[in-house]
């Protein structure tokens, strides 16, 4: 285990402290880097992000950010959000004395294995989204913010497009709209707070 300058594992996790170590000793009898990326703790291989573990009100959860590639020979890993997510699986366990060390650390190696063998799901590369609705009226009511959204790179549009296009009450998206305007107006992306 590398890179202690990273945030501490430790952090308050709800009730999980006994899952967080077994999940921690499992990790640190590995070649994985702890590095600190959106808010937590992500152990990463040559770079490549492997898997990152937390507490949850009724479950604690254990992600391999290439579960997909995984042979889950247990059928344990779930994907959380099949509508958004590709790679990304989810190992959950109701309580730490669910967490077997031998089974976890079997699927902590193999998710290694592959990112050594340059094993990877890469993201899709999706068309750029027009801007429409609440948000086009309000662009085009105000030129400062049209020139620095467009500004913008095309990612963080879309992190804004999908973000204002989520709510489902006009109320919420005027309100989100008044949110997002002096980060656009700083030229920032929507999640620019979480990368490194």
């Amino acid at each position: 285990m590398k890179n202690q300058k990273a945030g501490e594992w430790t952090k308050y996790n709800g009730n999980w402290t006994e899952a967080n170590e077994k999940i921690q000793q499992i990790v640190n009898e590995t070649e994985l880097v702890k590095e600190f990326k959106w808010g937590g703790d992500v152990y990463t291989f040559n770079k490549k992000n492997v898997l990152a573990f937390s507490g949850f009100k009724h479950h604690f959860a254990l992600w391999f950010h290439n579960g997909a590639l995984l042979t889950d020979s247990y059928n344990v890993l779930v994907n959380a959000n099949e509508a958004k997510t590709k790679a990304l699986r989810q190992w959950r366990f109701n309580s730490a004395e669910d967490i077997d060390v031998k089974k976890v650390k079997e699927y902590v190696l193999e998710a290694i294995r592959l990112v050594k063998e340059g094993k990877e799901i890469k993201p899709e590369k999706s068309a750029p989204k027009e801007v429409s609705g609440i948000l086009k009226d309000t662009l085009d009511q105000d030129i400062k913010l049209f020139t620095s959204f467009k500004a913008l790179t095309p990612g963080k549009q879309k992190e804004y497009i999908e973000y204002i296009e989520e709510a489902k009450q006009e109320k919420t998206k005027i309100s989100r709209i008044e949110k997002i305007k002096p980060l656009i107006l700083e030229g920032k992306g929507l999640n620019d707070k979480y990368r490194k």
